[in-house]
Formats: C-alpha cells, structure tokens, sequence
C-alpha cells in the first residue's frame, strides 16, 4: 500500500498547537479533529470544513482551559461523538445526521481519573482508559460506567480488532492486555499478553498480528498469542525519532505509525506470512505526528501533527477503471472500493476472512458485482449495497451466474445450482440439476410478508424432464415433488410458495397446490401465463381469451374476457393493474379488477396494513362498504384494533370506532409505560369482551384483576343493575345500599313500574309495591300480594286502590274517603264523578284544619271555592301573601273586614307602604296616616292627608298637632310638622320664643339663607343688649361682623376681648390698632407697658406717626425708644411738606439730621437760593447737586452757556458732555471733552464719527469740518483719522479729496510706519472708486513699486505698470507680461496675444475653435509646433467624422513619423476603406491622396527610428492597399483597363484583416461578375451573404471557410461593426445567388493556375513558395517579370504594357498619375516605360 499526499486540511501554525485525536465515521461521510483550542472541527468526506463546537469543561468553576481532550470517537451510527478529557469525564455529544443540526450534550460519564483513550466499538458501549490505570465501560443506554478490568499503570493506547469485539490497551509500564466481548470461536486467551520494552503510544491491532511501538524506536509485531514475530530496529537511525502513534487499517492488512516528519507503512503479506516495509512517507517540517485515522473504507488516512496541521493522504495499492463505468480502488489486498462514475456512488467489497482480492466483475446490466479470492466468492447488489462472501473452491472460472432474480444470484457449475442471497454469508442451498434455464427454476425468498411467518424461502425446479421438485431452502428439505406425464418447459411458484404453476408441452397450464399436495389442470392452449406482481392473481391466455382467476384457491372461478391479439405482459403501478395486448400493429390495455386483486391478496397474506391502504384510495360503494366489514371483522379477530377503529369510522359506526379509539388510547398508554403489546392488558380484553357482547367474559377479566369498581361501572354503563349488584353482593361492597338506590330511582324514571314493584317486594315494603304493581296496571299482582300479608288487609286505602283497578269507583271512593286518602279520591272522583270533586276538596280541607295543617288546606278551599275558609286558614297560618292573594279575588264588601287584620301585620313588620295599601283596600285611611304618625313618617302621613282630605283642614291638623307637641316640650316632633304643611316660619317662631337660637339659625339657614347674615346680626345685637357677650360674640362672628365684637367689647371696656378677637378674625393689622387704642386709652407708662408686653411698642409708634398722632409718637418714644425720635421728626417734616408748610419742614428735616432732604426739598419746588442756603450750611456735598439741578434749568430754557458754567462749577463736564452730545452740539462736546475729559477724547470721536456715518452727506460735512479743525489745531493724526472715515456714496470725489489729504498729511506729518499704513489703507480705497492712477501715485511716493504696478494693472493701465517695471524695478516686467497675457487671454484678443506668447494664442485659437487662423499661425513656427496643431486638428475633424478633411491637412503639411500620431493615420485609413461610394472612377483623387500620405509617411520612417517596426511593417501595408485603391478608380475610368479593375478588387480580399470583410467581398463579387468571371463572383458574393448574416448574429463562428482552403485570404478577420452594403444592394445579391445555385449550371471552385493553387494567392498551398505581387494588378507574378530599382517592387509584363498602352490611347490624366506615384515609390521605371514629357 502506498500513501500519497491529497489535500492540507488543517494548516499548521508557528509554534506548537497539537491535534489532540482525530476520528472517522462509521459511515465515512464526517471526520472530525480535536484541536489544542479544545474545539472539534467536523469535515464531510471531500475535506470541506462543514461545522465545528467547542467542547465544554466538567466545571466552570476551573475555567475553559482546565483540561484537554485526550480521546474522541464517532457512534457506529454516526450520529454521536464521545469526548473523553483530562478532567474526569466523558461528555457524548449527539451532532445529528445533517450539518449544521444543533449539538446536545445526551449523555456524560464522571469519572475518578483523567480519561487518556477511548474507543467507540459497538452501539451503546464505550470504552475508555483511565490514568489510574482502569480500562471501563460506559454505556449509553444505561449511563452508567463500569470497570472492565484494572492495573497499576497509566493506560497509554488503546485499540480494538477490526471487528470491534476486541480491545487491546497499553499501559506505561510496558504491558498490553487483550479483552474480548467477544472471541467470534478464535480460542484466543485474554489478559495480560505481552511486557513491551517501554510504553506502547503507538498501539495497533491487525488482522494476523499485534504491532506496538514507542520511545525506543523499535517496532515489534507480536503473534496471536504474545510471542515476537518480527522487530524494525531504527534505534540506531539518527534521523527517526520516538514512535507517537499508530493506526491499521479498516482491513486489517497495513499499519502505519507516526514518528518525527514521517509516516512508516507496514504492509502484511499473506503469501509470506510476514510484514513487508514498504518506503516511508518523509515530509519535512511535518513535526512530530500526535494523531492518526484511518476512514473506514480504508481509501483516506488522516494524519495530525504537534503544529495543529492536519494532512490528508490516499491510500491505494492499485486503481483500474472497468469499461469506462466503474473505478476500482484496492485499498488493501483484501478490500476493493467500486465507485460508479456517473453517480458517484460507491461499494466497499471487502473479503472478511482477509483473502486477497483476485478479480472483480461487475454483471447483470452492470448491477452486481462478482469477485474470487482464493477461498470465496464475494457477491454484491451495487444497487442495495447488500455484499456476500460465500466459501467457494476455484473450479477454474466455469461457473455461470444468472442474476433474473434480485433477491438471489443463481450459480451453475458442474451440474450443480447453488444459491447465494445477497447480504448473507451463507449459501441458501445448492441441488443437483442440468437444467439450467432460468425459467425452468423458481426461487421465492421473502417476497411478501405474511402475518405469523418470518422467513419464507423456497426453490422449484427440475429435476429431469418430467419431475418437479419443491425445496425449503431454510430447513433445507424437500417439501413436495411432482412427476408429470409430459415434459415440463414452464414453472413458476406463486410469491409466498404455497403455489406452483407449470405448463407442459401440450400447452396445459398446472396448479400445483404445495400444502394439499393436489394438482389441478386449469387451462388448456396457454399461450401466455404470469402471476400478476404483488399478489396471488394469475393472469393466462387461451387463444382468444384473456382468463383471470382472482381467487386461486378456487381454480374454477375464472373471469374471462375476448381479445383479439396476443398478451405480452402485464403492468402494475398508479393503483392500478393492466394486460399489454397487441393487436395488430397496436398495443391495447386491459384493466383488472384492482379491488379484487390487492385486497384479496392482503387479506389472504393477513397484510391488513396494506389492505387499509389499498381501501382508502376508493370511494364508498357497497362492493366497498363490504370489504371494509370483512377487514373490521379480521383486524378484530388479529388484535389489530387501529386497523378496527378505522374500518369502523369508514363504515360509519361512530360508537364502535369511539369505543375502540379509547381502547387504543388505554393499549398506547400501557405500551409507552410497560412496553411490549399493549391488547394483553386486562381493561383492553376486558373493553374487546364487552365489543363482542360476552359482558361474563369481561367481568371474570376484570374480577381476576380484582377490579370490582371497574366490574360494576360496566354494568351500570349499561343499565345492567342486577349483575351490578349481584357483583356488588358477592364482593361486599359498600356501595350496594346506594346502588339499590340508584337501580330504584332509574327505574322510576325509565317508568318500569312492575320491575320497580318486584324489587320493593323483595325488600318487603309491601305498600309501596302494591302501589307500583297498580300503578304498572297489575292490580291481580297486587291483590296477589296483599293477600298474602295480614298487616295490608285492613288498610282501607288499599282496599280502594283494588276496587278502583277492580272498576268498582263507588267502593273505591267510599273506601277512600273513609281511609281519609283524599288524594286518590279527588283524582278517582275526576275521573268517574266530576260533580263529587268540589266536595270532597272543601272535605280534604276540612280534614286538614282539624290537622293542624293550615296551609295545606288553603289550596283545597281555593278548589272548593270557599274563599271565607281560604282566608281564615290562610291568615290562621300566617301565609299573609296568600290571604292578599285571595282577598283581591272577593269582592269589596267580604275583603274590607279582613284588610285591616293584614294591614297591622304588615304595619308590625314597619313594612309601612303594604300596610298602608291594606288600609286603603279596607277603606281605614285614618287608621293609614295614624300608622304613619306613630311611626314618626310625617311626609308619608301628610302625603297620604293630601290625597283623601282638602289642604286647609290637613294644615289646621298638623299645626294644632304641632301646638299640642309645642306645649309638651317635644320641639323637634313640633317642628317637622310644621314643616310638612310648609310652615317653616311657625317653627322658626317656636325656636325663637324659647330662645332655642341653634334651631332657629338651622331652620333660617335652610328656609331662608338670604336671611341668615342678618338674623345672626339681629341676635347678636338682642344677646349684647341682655349683656349675653359671648354668645353675642358668635352671632357677630357668623354674620362676619369681628369689628362691631371688637366695638361690643370696647364699649364695654374688655380690651383684652376686643384684642383677641381683632387678632383672630381682624386684617392683618386690626390687633395692632385695638393694641395701640387700648395703650391710648391708658396713656403715659402704661401705655409703654402694654405695648412692650404685646411686643407692639415700635408698631405702635409706626402707627401713631402713621395716623398724623405725633404728640403721642413723640410720648413714646421719649419714655422707650429714644432713637425713634428721628424717625418720628423726619415723619412729621415730610407731613410739613406735604403740607406746604416749607419753613417748618425745614427745621424738622434738619432736627431729623436729614438736611439733603430740605435740599432736595426746594431744588423740587425750584427754590434755588433756599436750597443752596441749606446746602452750605448743612450738607456742602449737596451743593454740586444744586447746580446741577439750575443747570438742567438752564438747559431747558436753552440757555446753554450758563448751563456750562453751573456744570463746570459743580466740577461736572461729564454731564455737559453729555448735554451736549444730546443736543447735538459735536463740536461743543468735542471742546469740553479736550479741555476736561481728554481720556475720553477718541471714544468721543468714533461716537461722533458713527453718529456722522448714520446721518449721511450732512454728518460727512461735519467729519470734514472736524478734520479740518484737527488739521488746523496740528492734531495731524485726529485730522488723518477723521478724513479716512469719510465714507459718502454720492460724491467719490469728495471721498478722493479726503483720502488724498490724509495721505498728504500722513507723509508729510506723521512718523514713516504710520504713513505707511496711511497709504497701504487709502490705495485700496482708491482703487475701489476706479481712481487707479491717484493710488499709483500714492504708491509711488513712498517706493511702493510692487502695489503701484498692481493699481496700474488693475486700471489696464499697461504701458504705465511696464514703464514703472523697467525704470524703478525691471524684476516685476515678467510679473507684468505674465498678467498682460492673462489679460490677453480673458479678453479674447488673441492677434495680441501672438505677439506675446505664441503657444499661449495657438491654445487659445484651439479652444475657441478658431482652427485655420491656429494653423495659419503655426505654420509660421517651427515644424515640431505646426504638427502638434495639425494633430490636435485632425483629431477634432475624425471625432466629427470628417476625414477627407484630416487627410486634406496632412496632404498639406506632410505626415511626421511621431509614433503619437501613428492612432490618427489608422483611423483615417480606417475610415477610409470604410466610408461608402469609394468605389468608383470620381474617387481617384481620395485615394491617391491617402497614397500619398502613406508613402510620405513610410518614408519618413525608414529615416526615423521605427524603421521596420511592426508599426512600419502595417504602414506600408496600408500603402500598397491605398495603391491599390488607387489604381483601381483609376483603371476605373478606362474601358480597356476593367478586367484590372476587378484583379485589384479580388487582390485586395488577401487583406480583409484590415479592411471591412463584408464590403472587400462584396466589391470583388459584382467586380467579377462584370467581368463575366462567374465562379468567381458566386463564391465572393456567397462570402459577402455569409458574412452579412455573421453581423446580424454578432458572430463568425457558423462561417464556413471550405471555399478559401488553400488560399491567401485570411480566415480569421474583424467582424464588422455594422452593414456596410445597403440592404436593396444586398437583396439584390441574395437574389442573384439563390438563381445562380438554383440553376446548378456554375462549379463552386475557385479558378486556379499552373501551379494549381488559387490563381490569385501569392503562397502556393503545395510548396508554400510566396511569388512578388504585380503592381498594376496585385495578382502573383509567375513569369514575365518586369523588375523595379527599389527591391520587391515588380510588375508582371504584360499587364504594365496593357496599363501603358491604356495611358497612350486615353491620355488619362489619372493613370499618368499613378504611373508617376510608381515612379517615385520604385525609384524610377524601366527602361521599356513611356515617358512623361
């Protein structure tokens, strides 16, 4: 076996990072790699990375990176992985079937010790090694671990056989121990096996031998039994290192194990016996190998290494490929993969007992597979991958294999049919027989399930020419033979094998009935017989009848149809089944009887499934509705009771299907819990029982389960109460009394009277059966019984019930009154004496009142109509509302006595208004409103007065009521009836004159709140006259009258009162002033007492001198609060004043210590001398204010000088400023400000300038005047200001004269810097109002040169700005030219501009379009300028199309070999042979300056250094092409020259590569056909259509190059754009050739010459050698030549005479032409030539 390296998987990293473990599926479509990271990486079997999860720790507690996962392995069904890790467990992760399904943890297993292996052998077991040394088992199922075997030592590997019934783990002190589950019959020991010299890492277990490896280096392969087959030394290698890993492969025949950068193969020779080494696999900077796996088809090997990089290797000892359709790959010499190439599906044929693999043949319509080994036969059905290896001796390839049956492969060898069923290892039976036809055999293995029958395998064949033998292939005995008189030549066994069919020679078609050993002729002339598929129909053709036998257990029936050809075979699919018949040339269907044949088939196989199936795919009819009975009656019988319910829901029995539906929820229940079936639990037998009606059967079910509850719900489910109580009985059940119950009470309401009666006699209540047997209409039954009891004779009730039934109704009435069972007498008299009913109804009452039973006897008398007992009982029994009842039914004289009697228990129960309606019914109004006055509900009494009496006497009452109730002292009771006839005024009277005060304000408050503010003042006035002050004091409160209290209590000298109440309901000052009347009233020291006791005094004083008391203020505070008097003087001056009285005023103010107030005073009043008087004397810092206050006089009266000097003397030239500045007087304010204010100068000034710019014209006259005044004061740099703040729209020259004076000023005065700012400011200015010479000027003078220059500039001043430039400063002349052509440019002026920069003018002749004046110009300049232009204005003229134009220029002016221009002579040229109407005589002229061009062109290049480049070589090209353009048109315009004409057009189509294809062909066809050469013309013109259609399409791909074989002319060319032929000129080509090919009259070949090429190709095809083209024709010159100066340039001679003589007969100016173009271009003509003079 060899290993070649595939893919990289996993791409290695920098530093270590190892693949912990790796692990292939069972099914080898996932693998799966555990990285360093402790994250599985999922790949699918092409290596793509399809999924990936991290693994998770067994406690978060210690963090993601506690552990690392030492052991991985897929479930044998794939759909697990096991994780086995360092921290004591293994988690199962269950991945799912699909990528991408999500990942759940489904089982975990913890562990005592870091788990360092595991391996996934077998379903539900896992087996895994521990670093205590352990090997255990988890399972999966269970998840639950246990330890399989223990040591001491740390298990290193661990492995298992190739049939995972084993495991091999290795330990690190050397040991490895065998276990088997199971040893398969090997005999082989386990245990301890072998001591290896150091730990065995690399462990692998392989079909004949146990090979370990490690830190030794040495491999030692050890027999079955421990003992040393063979040893590898490599311990002496210095380049192997430690062994880390090992794996075998899937077969069992190879080992690889991994090392340092390299893999070692083993592979085991069965010849031999040994290991053979085959040659490493060494890769460098591999690193260390840490893991390896193997997939399980053995074709893939997966090594991981310490870098995290994952390698994937092929493992393959050879591949063939089998007829194109199938891959062979021999992993191993005993396991092959066979992979179909079209599907890609593939088979792994492995031989298990490790034979080599010798040949593989795939047979049957490449369906199954056949392979040798030494030993077996391996079979296999590619198709269901089911595989066989059977024992089978070489018998030198004879056999024959026959593949007619799937399920089977048939092999004859040597007289002998052997069996071999796919997918067994066994053969399934081998006869003796030499008749080897398969239709002469018949095998049957499982073809239909049948109920009760697992495995049904049987064989009929042959076993000589009249002998048929039956075989059970699996107990392998004989079960039928059958010797017929006739030769055999057709059998078939039905699809269970309990039929055979055979037809003889004759043409007698057999049944053969295997279990009855019975065989019945059943048609004769068979022609065709087949057993319908899926069933036991058979389907047989007798000459012209078509028999069916539907139900072959009875032979006889057959259902026959005619037709009328010959049946070929049968089709069974879509639901239904159909006879293939040929009649004639047609094939003709015959449907069956599909319902017949499926559902006879599954129930005969007791398939019930299927035969449900096959029923609901019809419609209910009754064939139908019967089919489903016969399947509900067998699914029942089977047990199947799904099946049952559904039957039942077809046939619409909806209680059976919902008895069965619960049956099947209790079985489905019992199943999910217990397992197994659940129809054998008792409630589902017990539920089939009662199905079936068998209610014993069901019982004993459930009384065998002790269910007795269950037992008797069944029975009373179904009303079966006896067998229920009988139960009940038996068992002593504590229910039975309510049972009885219950049977009693349904028997009464299911009115079975005489059942009822039966069970009352069997409890021996005898009345109460009597009573039941008459009721049921059995009046002998009763009679029967009372008879036989003595107790019942004398009961005369009794007695009447049996005349009654006896018919003696007189007796029975008699006895019944006398029995007082007035009950049943009523009803008898009803019946037999309807006149007898009123009295014995008054006599039931009678009865019952002597009874006590007052209320019973209501009703009685109500029936006898005896209303006045109805009353009395009803009301002797209290039933009040029954007595109502019948009182409203009597009439008024009778009901009136008793109302009352109702009324006063009504009345008792305060149910007032039933009473009262009582009373009105007894006609006792009076006794009504006494009931109502009692009670104290005078509106009920008065509104019922209303109603039966007149208003005045209902008043006279209820007041002289309310006067007696007055006198008795009750004043409440007085009052509400005084208010109920609504005289609330009498009441208010009452509470008046008894001095009830509270009562009579409520009454006031209620009746008439308008009053009560007034009523509360009138009773506070009578309480204070009595002297009742408090009360009083209320009274005025509530009438919100506190100052006439506070008055009350003043009066009456309680001013302690009178404070306390002004204090809480006065305003906020109130108590202050009682407080400060109060300390009046006391005057002196006491009054201070009083005061300073309230905390008052100070208020008090406030309010004295408030109130204008001053003597009084002046008291107080002269005896407490000296500092006050003050206050109190300036309080009393101010009163003065106000009161005019000035002088005294005055004299207070200054006592007060508050002279400026005197001043302010008189300055108020304008009494200035008064004022100034007081100033001086009293307050000097007041005098100022005084003057300031005559100033503002004075300004008022516009007196503005005195103004000033009042201002000035009270040192205040701000406010002047200020004064002045208001009045606008600038100048004023100006003046002050210098000679007063000088710090406040400039601030003034820019105030004024502002004020100056807002008012406009007049306020810039005054800024001038300003200035001037500066000006002439010498203030130069206030004058420079003021007169740059001259801003005036209307007048520049105003604004020029002013900025010129500052300027004059600025230099002339003030410091250099300054007057360098002056000017730099007023220049711009300047050249703002358009004055650029003054701003020059001005420059000027302060050697400004540069701004200077710029003013002049600006102004287009040009000649001034360059004069400056060269006389002060001759480096800005640039600076000045520059912007002068800038001008230039902006202005258009471009015949200017030349002289200055020629470049600059061309470039803008160029932008403006101006192209002959830009040419004119250049023309004048140097060539290289000139051919720019003409570049750029060739461009222009292509891009507009017009390229006569651009060829007309460079005619002009010559064509420069500049590569750059190289695109614009293409394009040109290209538009050229492009452009319509070239093709004539008037386009001579075109063509010969293109030419020219050309040749000017060529000629230029040869002297330049693009001589022969590839760019020259398509130049002169393109010249010879022109020439022959040229040439053309002119021989165009010569008769004698048109067969030229034409051998140009067709010399031209050998350079289609740079003409248009289309046009080029189109121009040679009609040229030809001019000329009469017609071959010629239908093959160009059958290009040219061709070539129009390729356009159409966008491709020339369909073009057909056959024509052109063997000829110059190119095939592959451009494909044109567009059409260049109008589409009438293309019509008429097409015309013309679809007549020429219809005709047949022309041979499609082209014509060709001597040296039997195409006579216009220069290249013959046969020697490849190029002949010279002719210059006047272009065709190739053979002989004659007639040679040039120039080398390659010849003419054949006989055309140049023809062109020569043509010019001397026609004198053409336009042929003389192109001879001379020859002349120049061939350096002259020969000596033979004509000449020009």
């Amino acid at each position: 076996m060899q290993l070649k390296h595939l893919r990289t998987l996993l791409s290695p990293q920098d530093g270590a990072a190892k693949v912990t473990c790796m692990a292939w599926s069972q099914n080898n479509a996932k693998f799966a790699v555990c990285t360093v990271d402790r994250v599985v990486l999922l790949y699918d079997e092409h290596g793509e990375r399809r999924d990936k999860f991290s693994t998770k720790p067994a406690d978060m507690k210690y963090g993601r990176k506690s552990y690392m996962v030492k052991g991985m392995a897929f479930s044998p069904d794939s759909t697990k992985i096991a994780i086995g890790q360092t921290d004591n467990i293994i988690y199962v992760y269950k991945i799912g079937e699909d990528w991408g399904d999500k990942k759940v943890i489904c089982n975990k297993f913890i562990q005592t010790s870091a788990v360092t292996c595991l391996q996934w052998p077998a379903e539900h077991i896992i087996v895994f090694g521990l670093a205590e040394g352990k090997v255990r088992l988890a399972n999966t199922k269970t998840n639950k671990s246990s330890t399989i075997y223990g040591t001491d030592s740390y298990v290193v590997s661990l492995t298992t056989n190739c049939s995972g019934k084993g495991i091999l783990s290795g330990h690190a002190d050397g040991t490895i121990v065998r276990y088997f589950f199971d040893d398969e019959g090997s005999g082989e020991s386990q245990g301890k096996l072998v001591n290896h010299p150091c730990p065995p890492y690399a462990l692998a277990w392989a079909t004949n031998s146990i090979v370990a490896a490690g830190c030794d280096r040495r491999i030692v392969a050890y027999g079955k039994e421990g003992h040393v087959l063979q040893t590898f030394d490599y311990s002496r290698d210095p380049q192997e290192r430690e062994f880390t890993t090992a794996a075998a492969s899937p077969g069992g025949q190879s080992v690889v194990l991994g090392s340092y950068d390299r893999l070692r193969v083993l592979n085991w020779s069965p010849r031999r016996s040994i290991w053979e080494e085959a040659k490493p696999k060494e890769i460098a900077n591999l690193y260390t190998v840490t893991a390896l796996a193997w997939k399980r088809d053995g074709s893939r090997l997966c090594a991981g290494t310490l870098c995290g990089g994952v390698e994937q290797f092929d493992c393959c000892l050879r591949r063939s490929i089998y007829k194109n359709k199938f891959e062979l790959t021999y992993v191993g010499p005993s396991q092959v993969i066979v992979k179909n190439l079209s599907s890609g599906t593939r088979v792994v044929l492995k031989s298990h007992y490790g034979y080599e693999v010798e040949e593989v043949k795939i047979l049957g319509k490449e369906r199954y597979l056949v392979a040798h080994t030494s030993d077996t036969l391996l079979l296999g059905d590619l198709n269901t991958n089911r595989l066989s290896e059977v024992a089978w001796q070489g018998s030198g390839g004879n056999e024959k294999y026959f593949f007619e049956n799937e399920n089977v492969c048939m092999i004859f060898n040597a007289g002998e049919l052997t069996l071999v069923e796919y997918g067994s290892n066994d053969t399934l039976g081998s006869v003796r027989t030499e008749f080897m036809n398969p239709h002469l055999i018949s095998v049957r293995i499982n073809e239909r399930r049948q109920r009760g029958i697992e495995d049904n395998k049987k064989l009929a064949y042959l076993i000589d020419v009249k002998t048929i033998a039956i075989v059970d292939l699996i107990g392998g005995y004989n079960i039928g033979t059958i010797s017929h008189e006739s030769r055999v030549d057709w059998l078939e066994l039905n699809e269970t094998g309990h039929k055979l069919l055979f037809r003889d020679r004759k043409l007698r078609l057999h049944l053969y009935d295997i279990e009855g050993c019975s065989k019945t002729m059943i048609l004769n002339f068979c022609s065709y017989v087949q057993w319908v598929p899926g069933s036991d129909v058979l389907v047989a053709q007798n000459r012209n009848s078509l028999c069916v036998w539907y139900n072959i257990e009875a032979p006889e029936r057959v259902t026959m149809s005619s037709i009328r050809g010959e049946v070929i075979g049968l089709e069974r699919g879509g639901g239904k089944t159909e006879v293939m018949v040929t009649e004639g040339v047609t094939t003709v269907a015959y449907t069956l009887d599909e319902g017949l044949i499926e559902f006879g088939t599954a129930i005969d196989d007791g398939n019930y499934t299927r035969a449900t199936a096959f029923l609901e795919t019809l419609e209910m009819t009754p064939e139908t509705e019967a089919m489903w009975k016969t399947l509900s009656k067998l699914a029942l019988e089977a047990r199947q009771l799904h099946i049952a319910e559904r039957c039942f829901s077809a046939l619409g029995h909806v209680a059976k299907a919902r008895f069965l539906h619960k049956t099947n929820e209790i079985a489905d229940q019992v199943s999910r819990e217990y397992g197994g079936e659940g129809t054998d639990f008792y409630q589902v037998r017990a539920r089939l029982a009662m199905l079936e009606k068998n209610y014993k059967l069901a019982e004993m079910i459930f009384l065998e389960q002790n269910a007795v509850e269950e037992a008797m719900d069944m029975y009373q489910e179904l009303h079966r109460w006896d067998e229920c109580i009988a139960v009940a009985q038996a068992k002593g059940h504590p229910a039975l009394e309510k049972l009885r119950r219950g049977y009693y009470q349904w028997l009464m309401d299911t009115q079975q009277e005489e059942r009822a009666g039966e069970l009352q006699e069997s409890q021996g209540d005898g009345l109460a059966a009597i009573s039941l047997y008459l009721k049921a209409g059995l009046p002998a039954k009763a009679a029967r019984l009372v008879l036989t009891r003595e107790e019942l004779l004398a009961n005369t009730e009794l007695a009447g019930d049996l005349f009654e039934k006896i018919r003696n109704p007189q007796r029975a009435l008699e006895c019944y009154c006398k029995g007082n069972a007035f009950m049943k007498a009523v009803e008898l008299a009803r019946l037999a004496f309807p006149v007898e009913v009123v009295r014995l109804e008054e006599a039931w009452g009678d009865h019952l009142v002597q009874q006590k039973q007052l209320d019973a006897a209501i009703n009685h008398y109500i029936e006898a109509r005896c209303s006045i007992k109805a009353i009395e009982a009803a009301l002797g029994a209290r039933q009040w509302k029954k007595a109502i009842y019948i009182l409203d039914l009597q009439d008024q004289n009778t009901a009136s006595k008793y109302y009352p009697r109702v009324a006063q228990h009504y009345a008792s129960l305060q149910e007032y208004e039933i009473a009262e309606e009582l009373y009105i019914k007894g006609d006792r109004t009076k006794d009504a409103i006494d009931m109502y006055t009692q009670a104290g509900r005078w509106e009920q009494a008065h509104k019922l007065a209303m109603k039966c009496m007149r208003p005045e006497d209902v008043s006279v009452l209820y007041i002289t009521q309310a006067q007696e109730m007055e006198k008795q002292g009750k004043y409440r009771e007085a009052e509400r009836l005084y208010v109920t006839v609504e005289e609330p005024d009498l009441a208010i009277t009452m509470f008046k004159k008894h001095k009830l005060y509270d009562d009579m304000i409520r009454l006031v408050g209620k009746h008439h709140p308008d009053l009560l503010s007034d009523t509360h003042l009138h009773l506070g006035k009578e309480l204070e006259a009595e002297g009742r002050l408090q009360e009083a004091e209320y009274h005025y409160l509530e009438a919100q009258e506190w100052k006439a209290t506070v008055n009350m209590y003043r009066s009456n000298g309680l001013w302690e009162e009178a404070y306390r109440v002004a204090k809480a309901h006065g305003s906020t000052n109130a108590h202050k002033h009682v407080a400060y009347l109060w300390a009046k009233s006391l005057g002196g020291e006491s009054a201070v007492r009083l005061l300073n006791k309230l905390g008052l005094l100070e208020a008090a004083i406030d309010h004295a001198a408030d109130n204008c008391s001053f003597e009084f203020a002046f008291e107080l505070s002269r005896l407490a609060l000296k500092h006050k008097t003050p206050e109190i003087h300036l309080r009393y001056a101010m009163y003065l004043e106000d009161e005019g009285k000035f002088e005294e005023a005055e004299a207070e103010f200054i006592r007060a210590g508050k002279p400026k107030e005197a001043v302010l005073m008189f300055v108020h009043n304008q009494d200035w001398e008064a004022a100034q008087r007081v100033a001086e004397a009293h307050d000097p810092d007041s005098v100022a204010e005084v003057l300031v206050g005559q100033a503002r006089g004075a300004l008022e009266e516009k007196d503005f000088q005195k103004a000033e000097g009042l201002l000035l003397r009270a040192q205040r030239p701000g406010l002047a400023l200020n004064f002045y500045k208001e009045a606008g007087l600038w100048s004023d304010a100006l003046r002050i400000c210098k000679d007063y204010v000088p710090g406040q100068l400039e601030a003034l000034q820019e105030e004024y300038e502002r004020e100056a710019t807002k008012k406009g014209a007049r306020g810039m006259e005054g800024l001038v005047e300003q200035a001037r005044q500066w000006e002439q004061a010498g203030e130069y740099s206030r004058a420079v200001d003021c007169y740059l703040k001259v801003r005036d729209s209307g007048s520049s020259s105003l604004m020029e004269k002013c900025w010129m004076k500052a300027a004059e000023l600025a230099i002339k005065f003030l410091p250099p810097q300054r007057s360098l700012e002056v000017v730099r400011a007023v220049g711009p200015q300047l050249t703002g109002i358009r004055k650029y010479s003054a701003a020059a000027e001005l420059y000027l003078n302060l050697d400004l040169v540069k701004e200077a220059i710029d003013a002049f500039i600006e102004g287009e001043e040009w000649n001034k700005a360059k004069r400056v430039a060269k006389e002060l400063d001759p480096r800005y002349e640039d600076y000045v030219d520059e912007h002068y052509k800038e001008f230039l440019k902006n202005q258009g002026k471009v015949d200017s501009l030349v002289g200055v920069d020629v470049v600059a003018a061309l470039d803008l002749y160029v932008e403006q379009g101006q192209w002959d004046k830009c040419i004119e110009t250049a023309t004048k300049q140097n060539y290289k300028i000139l051919h720019k232009y003409v570049a750029l204005y060739a461009t222009h003229l292509i891009r507009e199309g017009d390229y006569g134009q651009a060829l007309a220029l460079y005619v002009q002016h010559g064509a420069p070999a500049n590569p750059q221009n190289f695109n614009i002579y293409k394009r040109i040229f290209t538009d050229m042979v492009s452009s319509p109407g070239t093709n004539s005589a008037e386009a001579y002229h075109n063509w010969a300056d293109l030419r020219d061009v050309l040749f000017n062109l060529c000629e230029n290049l040869v002297k330049s250094s693009e001589a022969n480049s590839p760019a020259h070589e398509e130049f002169e090209t393109m010249l010879l092409i022109a020439h022959y353009y040229a040439t053309r048109s002119a021989a165009q315009s010569v008769k004698q020259l048109e067969t030229v004409a034409a051998q140009l057009s067709v010399s031209l189509l050998r350079h289609t590569q740079l003409l248009p294809a289309d046009k080029a062909f189109y121009e040679a066809g009609i040229a030809t056909k001019a000329v009469g050469w017609e071959n010629m013309a239908f093959i160009f013109l059958n290009r040219f259509l061709d070539l129009t259609d390729a356009i159409e399409e966008g491709t020339l791909d369909a073009l057909d190059h056959c024509d052109f074989q063997d000829t110059d002319i190119p095939f592959e060319v451009p494909l044109p754009a567009k059409q260049h032929v109008p589409e009438a000129q293309r019509e008429e080509v097409r015309d013309w050739v679809l007549t020429v090919s219809m005709d047949q009259r022309l041979e499609q070949v082209l014509p060709r010459d001597e040296r039997g090429a195409y006579e216009a190709s220069l290249v013959a095809a046969s020697t490849g050698v190029r002949a010279l083209p002719c210059l006047i024709t272009g065709y190739p010159i053979l002989r004659n030549k007639i040679e040039f100066k120039r080398p390659g340039k010849a003419a054949n001679k006989d055309n140049w005479n023809k062109f020569l003589m043509a010019i001397k007969t026609s004198h053409s100016p336009v042929c003389q032409d192109v001879l001379k173009f020859i002349s120049q271009w061939c350096g002259g003509l020969p000596s033979t030539s004509f000449s020009f003079q």
